[in-house]
């Protein structure tokens, strides 16, 4: 019997990645992003919910999330759920669930808002799904100086 666990998410990110070096050398880079939901409740009144996501980056997709995403971009994020536990200076012992990222692709092109649509991915993860792209000649927003070009990634 199979399982599956993968992680699909679009959002925004809330902070600025932090990029840093394992003792090895291995480049991780964490940040979060936040989900919107909008319901109406049974009463008819509008509700929202925003949920916040911790993602996690390692090697190559580090070194590109480090230097391309900031705060406020909208991102397309795939991976799997995997939860650490630690213990605290205090002695409790503490958890925490984040995403492994294996593909990102990010949907704000440099100069605001629209689909820049440039994808990346961890070299392990050849084969996995990559959504469709939106073709960029046919956004007049889109300027080709300010996209990410596939030959550019060191990978």
């Amino acid at each position: 019997m199979y399982s599956l666990n993968r992680a699909t998410l679009i959002g925004n990110l809330t902070r600025d990645p932090e990029t840093r070096q394992t003792p090895g050398g291995q480049a991780v880079c964490s940040f979060s992003i936040a989900t919107n939901r909008a319901w109406t409740g049974n009463d008819g009144v509008k509700q929202d919910a925003t949920e916040f996501h911790n993602i996690v980056a390692w090697g190559k997709l580090a070194d590109i999330c480090g230097q391309y995403l900031n705060k406020g971009k909208k991102i397309y994020v795939e991976g799997r759920l995997q939860t650490r536990d630690w213990e605290g200076q205090d002695g409790v012992k503490r958890y925490r669930t984040e995403i492994v990222a294996e593909n990102m692709i990010m949907l704000d092109n440099k100069g605001g808002a629209g689909s820049g649509g440039s994808a990346f991915s961890t070299p392990s993860s050849a084969g996995a799904f990559t959504p469709p792209q939106p073709k960029m000649q046919d956004d007049p927003s889109v300027n080709a100086d300010q996209e990410i070009r596939m030959e550019e990634i060191p990978f």
